[in-house]
């Protein structure tokens, strides 16, 4: 079967009490790191401004140390960017993801190659 058939891999990390790190937080890290904005971050995955400032704020707060720099807008606009910690924690995130792909692709071969034929319409 091609990759292209495969069930796709969605890795979340519960690394302490009420903390987890998973799809949907890295592909916000990820988005601001493109665009330098919380707000366009959030739209380009379909999150609320209100949402993606809140997962900003628990990602700040859960790490060691700010995982996002933030500034408000205003006549000059404002912004936003990964700090070193946050570009690494997505790399490691990043790592993570392509680590479990590789050692689960055959486990994911045999399961997709016992699903029922779909209809392609």
């Amino acid at each position: 079967m091609a990759d292209a058939g495969l069930p796709r891999l969605r890795l979340r990390l519960d690394l302490a009490a009420g903390i987890s790190f998973g799809p949907g937080k890295a592909a916000l890290l990820q988005g601001i790191a493109e665009t330098g904005s919380i707000a366009a971050a959030g739209r380009r995955i379909g999150m609320s401004y209100k949402r993606a400032w809140q997962l900003v704020d628990g990602l700040n707060r859960d790490f060691a140390a700010a995982l996002v720099s933030a500034s408000r807008g205003g006549a000059h606009g404002g912004g936003a960017a990964l700090t070193p910690l946050g570009a690494e924690v997505l790399a490691a995130y990043r790592a993570l993801e392509a680590q479990a792909s590789a050692g689960l692709h055959d486990g994911l071969v045999r399961l997709a190659d016992r699903l029922a034929p779909r209809d392609p319409g």
